[in-house]
């Protein structure tokens, strides 16, 4: 009777995973290489691959392929016509898929219809339709016009890529003088009947993915053909770096009552959590469903249950002026788990709470039926821009296959300032050039008003107001920095002393999407404003993948998470890395770096960390497998995390806790953006050498991405040197190009100690 009980729940659980959506795969084409060739980048293969005689890319330090991979397609002798249900195999008459369809044409060891590599692989089980791949390590999987309804990834074998390149053979109006067919339409390379880009008015360079550039992503590692780079540019190697003195401390605090995939400090001081459509969390909603959003309370480190009413799978958000959170885009329906969770991809989300009004707290997402985006949007990112409206761009259109440019948004939109939608969809130049790496881009609003846009490799600053490009820069040498291999990125701090002088730090990165990728351990910072910006590069003790940068009141910035081999995705990490890091850009280049404290914790994709009001960091999220599972073995070594982890920095750390200002009392808490000043008394319990009156936004948080994070150092007069009770006047932010309209924590910094930050609205 228990058999039959287990039984019946692995197939209710496969039944459920056959309906999670997506996450997005992105695939490089196979890449063909020729030992001692001088002609190509790593011999046509990728960093941290080697050519073998066969003229496979393999990893380095393997003579050959994944074995397990060679074993031979389980034959069925007497396949029958498919069924309408999505069964298949040895227990329903050796009934084999439909390669053309809903369900995909791989059958599972257990009988299920699908295109993920839990139905495709064979050491997974795979009866029939099954994916031989030659060259597994080089990440090199197949490609498909996806399915709302496939578990895992976008995966298909590879004879069906031939499908899509007919697609573009009527296209073809012209042959150079080689006979060699050039592109039309920008796309190019084997996926494309060996098209070239020729004059391609992007570039001649053919990407391993296939498309027509001229930027480091196309003329680098898997170029094709076209003007490729024979000679990678240098970065920094992984650099050691000092233990710091005082290495701050983990400490596992409570449970998170969802998988927070998304999170951000709201104005009352506690935490949203937000997750895609699961079939498990630790709480419930008031319907009896499973909660797919929590509210969290640093106070009683309890989680209280929020609604929402479109899947928020891989969302983007910001806060609004008002100080509501916003939350855009998303994914699919899924009626089997949650009837009442309908289509994300469009929608607009709000969630209201306040630092005076508690009436606000545990009210729900609020969402309106006639208030959506003007284009769907999976992966989006999102930024408040100085006149409160909200810029909105990339995404895809339906979390199908990003190589059919049908699927693809590479688009901005904008929102007014209380998230209404306006106008349409515009096609935002640096993501159409940077597919299939155009989605979750890093985005700054930069002290001209402007944005800073990184994506892939390369960065521009960008006018909202008249759609132009004021300024290309330089491409960051490395490996790509976002998704699917993200790193971190922070502006960082604002100042007058240096006339708001900018600078942007984006660390980390991947070769490839898969789970033996090679991470960057490199690291760029550019000043965007400058007369000729440069990238200055140094690096972190590691590769890393999906580490994320926080902004201290003091200054420097702390990088947790992740990982140092492997990418985004779903099951596609495989060495966590549990140290944090310490970064003060004070220090001189290739000195910035200090070694932190170590969590026990393992926190991979879809996991976040942002500062709290008293200077600690909350550290939550990791789940890296389509749908809740609890426990780890053979198959899942990381599973989804629910315990939150409190991390404090090492200028909290032992009698420095006792040493914080207190009494802190701030006159107003509205301020204009008009340089108008404000006062703020506190109390030291300690001689105070030196102030700082820290302005801090932490954004929105998901994958990697902070989105509208800044810090900005306000002026002030009236301060004291030796006097423990201070009374000092603030100015407030000169225009809303460094400080754009929303909710932001004040902490009042003595002797680089941060007091307990309070809210304030600037206006």
């Amino acid at each position: 009777m228990a058999c039959l009980i287990l039984l019946e729940y692995i197939s209710f659980f496969l039944f459920f995973l056959d309906l999670v959506p997506a996450n997005m795969i992105i695939t490089h084409v196979p890449l063909n290489c020729t030992i001692g060739d001088t002609s190509r980048m790593y011999q046509g293969c990728l960093r941290g691959q080697v050519c073998t005689a066969e003229g496979n890319c393999v990893l380095a330090g393997e003579s050959k392929g994944d074995p397990s991979f060679s074993k031979k397609i389980l034959k069925i002798e007497t396949a029958i016509n498919s069924r309408k249900d999505g069964r298949c195999g040895k227990d329903y008459g050796n009934t084999i898929c439909d390669a053309a369809g809903v369900y995909g044409k791989c059958c599972s060891e257990h009988g299920y219809c699908g295109s993920a590599p839990e139905h495709c692989l064979i050491k997974k089980g795979c009866q029939s339709g099954c994916t031989v791949i030659k060259n597994h390590s080089s990440g090199v999987y197949p490609k498909k016009k996806g399915s709302l309804k496939s578990s895992g990834h976008l995966y298909v074998p590879i004879e069906n890529q031939n499908k899509i390149s007919k697609l573009w053979q009527d296209h073809f109006e012209g042959k150079n003088i080689h006979g060699e067919a050039e592109s039309q339409d920008g796309r190019c390379g084997s996926s494309f009947n060996k098209i070239i880009c020729g004059n391609w008015a992007s570039g001649n360079c053919c990407s391993m993915y296939g498309y027509c550039g001229n930027s480091s992503g196309h003329c680098g590692a898997g170029c094709q053909s076209g003007n490729c780079t024979v000679f990678p540019v240098r970065v920094p190697e992984p650099k050691p770096a000092s233990l710091s003195r005082i290495p701050g401390h983990f400490k596992i605090i409570g449970e998170a009552g969802v998988s927070a995939m998304h999170a951000g400090l709201m104005p009352n001081g506690k935490i949203f959590f937000l997750d895609k459509l699961q079939n498990y969390s630790q709480i419930r909603t008031n319907d009896g469903y499973y909660a797919m959003s929590a509210e969290y309370d640093m106070k009683t480190r309890k989680p209280v249950a929020l609604s929402y009413s479109t899947n928020a799978f891989c969302s983007g958000g910001t806060f609004l002026a008002d100080g509501r959170v916003l939350s855009v885009g998303g994914n699919g329906p899924l009626d089997e788990l949650n009837p009442n969770i309908g289509d994300g991809f469009k929608a607009i989300r709000t969630l209201a709470r306040s630092s005076s009004n508690p009436y606000l707290d545990g009210k729900h997402w609020e969402e309106s039926r006639d208030r959506k985006l003007s284009t769907p949007r999976w992966y989006p990112s999102v930024q408040t821009m100085p006149d409160g409206r909200i810029f909105i761009a990339s995404g895809s259109l339906n979390a199908l296959d990003p190589f059919v440019s049908e699927n693809n948004n590479p688009t901005y939109e904008m929102l007014d300032r209380n998230g209404n939608p306006q106008g349409k969809s515009v096609e935002l130049d640096i993501l159409v050039r940077n597919k299939p790496y155009y989605m979750y881009p890093f985005l700054n609003v930069l002290p001209d008003g402007n944005l800073f846009i990184f994506v892939s490799k390369q960065a521009q600053v960008f006018n909202v107001e008249r759609n132009e490009i004021i300024k290309q820069l330089p491409d960051l040498p490395g490996d790509y920095r976002t998704y699917p291999n993200t790193g971190g990125s922070i502006m960082l701090p604002l100042s007058s002393a240096d006339n708001w002088r900018v600078e942007i730090v984006i660390c980390g990165g991947g070769v490839y999407q898969d789970i033996h990728s090679p991470t960057d351990a490199s690291c760029g910072r550019i000043a965007p404003l400058d007369k000729d910006p440069k990238w200055e590069m140094e690096s972190m003790p590691q590769g890393r993948g999906m580490i994320e940068g926080i902004l201290l009141p003091d200054g420097t910035s702390v990088w947790l998470n992740g990982g140092s081999k492997g990418a985004q995705g779903f099951r596609l990490m495989a060495e966590p890395v549990l140290e944090a890091l310490l970064y003060d850009p004070k220090e001189p280049v290739g000195q910035r770096f200090s070694t932190l404290a170590s969590s026990t914790i393992p926190r991979l994709y879809h996991s976040c960390a942002l500062l709290l009001l008293d200077g600690t960091i909350l550290v939550v999220g990791s789940n890296p497998v389509e749908l809740p599972k609890l426990k780890p073995d053979a198959d899942d070594p990381y599973v989804t995390e629910y315990r939150v982890e409190q991390f404090t920095p090492p200028y909290l750390m032992g009698r420095k806790a006792k040493r914080r200002p207190k009494n802190v009392v701030i006159s107003t808490k509205q301020i204009k953006a008009n340089n108008k000043r404000f006062l703020i008394t506190f109390k030291v319990p300690v001689k105070p050498l030196d102030l700082k009156v820290a302005l801090y936004h932490g954004g929105f948080v998901t994958h990697s991405l902070h989105m509208g994070h800044r810090m900005l150092y306000l002026d002030h007069i009236g301060f004291r040197r030796g006097a423990k009770w201070q009374r000092i006047y603030v100015y407030g932010p000169p225009n809303n190009n460094v400080a754009p309209p929303g909710p932001y924590v004040i902490y009042v910094v003595v002797n680089g100690i941060p007091s307990v930050g309070q809210f304030v609205f600037i206006k």
